[in-house]
């Protein structure tokens, strides 16, 4: 009996205790910190997305940062605009699922910013979390100008 239970452990029993891994330091990414965008226009947010075992989803999250509080994991700090209250900030939260079963994964979405939203620092924030639910973040900092 020992034997048997002993002989039904596999590596698809192994227990997932890794974060996954956003990268966004290739030629392609975007945004990256300081970047600029332009109110009415669309820009490309790009990726890449690892995981030991399997990924799971990510969210992204642009508020604004007039009263320059932190999220940033970047190392660099970018140049402010003054503090300011928000009239019509730009606010965007959404969750999106990666095909089951992949490891790696590229992500690509068209991010319309509204002509009629606030200029400013803002934050763009990336939360990835694998199958398991183990979570990393990606704080940047940029400016809708």
């Amino acid at each position: 009996m020992i034997v048997f239970g002993l002989g039904s452990c596999t590596e698809n029993d192994a227990v997932d205790t890794q974060y996954p891994e956003i990268s966004m330091d290739f030629a392609e990414a975007f945004p990256s910190q300081c970047a600029l965008v332009k109110r009415g226009e669309d820009f490309i947010f790009r990726a890449r997305f690892s995981d030991n075992f399997q990924l799971g989803s990510f969210s992204l999250d642009i508020h604004h940062n007039f009263d320059h509080h932190t999220h940033s994991t970047e190392v660099n700090d970018c140049d402010m605009m003054p503090t300011k209250t928000p009239v019509n900030p730009f606010l965007l939260i959404e969750s999106h699922a990666i095909p089951a079963g992949k490891t790696t994964y590229e992500a690509e979405l068209s991010i319309s910013v509204p002509e009629d939203i606030d200029p400013g620092d803002y934050h763009f924030l990336v939360k990835l979390t694998d199958h398991e639910g183990w979570q990393s973040l990606k704080g940047i900092s940029l400016q809708i100008q």
